[in-house]
């Protein structure tokens, strides 16, 4: 599980389309619902909703656009949907003063630095946790416990959202103990880690050199996510840069092997260690354990990877990963060498989409513009 634009809209028109049906007769109200999926991917217009709903719809178009088309875009195209990207969150805004997804996406193309959105999402944090508590404890008087429950959870969710960015752009902005914090209050109001804020909590602990910290988060593992073992590759890599710190490197070759035997189609992501834009409504919500995951998780994690000087210009650890991920697994150089030669007879060398850091737009990049260890 993980936050999923589409699938939450879904969820509140599924809701509010539910309710308007209670006054009628059970069989009709029945065949009528059977025709929703229909009715909402091709007559959404037509269902009924409010202007929360309608802004928040504007805000998965906004997430298309800004976290699906634009990572992967270059020059005057990467402009254009820069330019839409902020109509359609505009336009939410106005719709909804209180659409709190839409306000803090639209921050991150507002401030420049990763310590200026931390400061103004942090400051507007008390009124938002208001305002979606008050939808959460109004939802929870509908009567039915089951909508009332998923009503409620819903009301939430751009909390947990706001807490999520906050603790990223401090981890980004080397802020660390205080991004561990924020991670332990978006757990009281996400015990079931939907936000995965537990991926930004083990690269804030590996910074911290806190061994005995990922150790417990580890064993947290059970409550926070039981469908998942702790050997993503946020834990992983978090794991392996520590024994790296530690000058125990047959311990950090027993981690990168385990990330290649958890992520078996991964070598050549461990190799490129691409850069890639944070998802400005949240994480990107891929499959686990595949290898656009991992893409992921190595993005986040330069915080680690480019600590200290190197010649290879990735940083120490990152070049003794590429160097080790080479000896395990020797044929993903060749796979390696391949890509990149197709990536620049389609792009160039002025760069590739996913590759660099922005197209003069959003900001909320992972691993750019921070500094590479503040323990505060």
């Amino acid at each position: 599980m993980a936050h999923n634009a589409r699938r939450e809209d879904y969820q509140r028109l599924g809701l509010r389309f539910i309710r308007e049906l209670d006054q009628a007769e059970p069989l009709a109200a029945m065949r009528t619902f059977a025709d929703f999926g229909r009715r909402f991917s091709q007559e959404r217009d037509k269902l009924p909703q409010d202007d929360a709903d309608r802004a928040f719809y504007l805000v998965t178009l906004a997430c298309d656009v800004i976290d699906h088309e634009l990572p992967f875009s270059m020059g005057d195209k990467a402009g254009e949907l820069v330019v839409r990207g902020q109509n359609l969150l505009d336009e939410a805004i106005a719709l909804d003063p209180n659409c709190f997804d839409a306000i803090r996406m639209r921050s991150s193309n507002n401030l420049p630095t990763p310590s200026e959105r931390a400061a103004f999402l942090k400051a507007e944090e008390p009124r938002v946790r208001e305002v979606c508590e008050k939808a959460r404890d109004g939802a929870r008087d509908l009567g039915d416990m089951e909508r009332g429950n998923l009503a409620a959870e819903l009301a939430m969710r751009p909390y947990q959202r706001w807490l999520a960015s906050i603790a990223e752009y401090e981890l980004i902005g080397g802020r660390n103990r205080a991004a561990i914090a924020t991670c332990e209050k978006l757990f009281e109001v996400d015990p079931s880690d939907l936000s995965d804020a537990r991926f930004t909590l083990a690269l804030a602990l590996a910074k911290l050199e806190d061994e005995a910290g990922l150790d417990e988060l580890a064993r947290r593992y059970r409550t926070l996510c039981p469908s998942r073992g702790a050997n993503d590759a946020w834990l992983l890599i978090a794991r392996l840069a520590l024994a790296h710190r530690q000058q125990k490197p047959a311990l950090a070759r027993t981690h990168l092997a385990e990330i290649l035997r958890c992520y078996p189609n991964g070598a050549v992501a461990l190799l490129r260690q691409n850069e890639l834009p944070d998802g400005e409504f949240a994480r990107l919500n891929v499959q686990p354990y595949s290898e656009d995951e991992l893409v992921i998780a190595l993005s986040e994690a330069v915080v680690l990877l480019q600590e200290g000087s190197d010649s290879s210009g990735r940083g120490v650890l990152g070049a003794w990963v590429a160097e080790n991920t080479a000896k395990l697994r020797p044929k993903a150089v060749e796979e390696c060498r391949l890509l990149e030669e197709q990536l620049e007879a389609q792009y160039g060398t002025q760069g590739q989409p996913g590759q660099f850091g922005g197209a003069g737009g959003f900001g909320g990049f992972g691993g750019f513009g921070g500094p590479a260890g503040f323990d505060n």
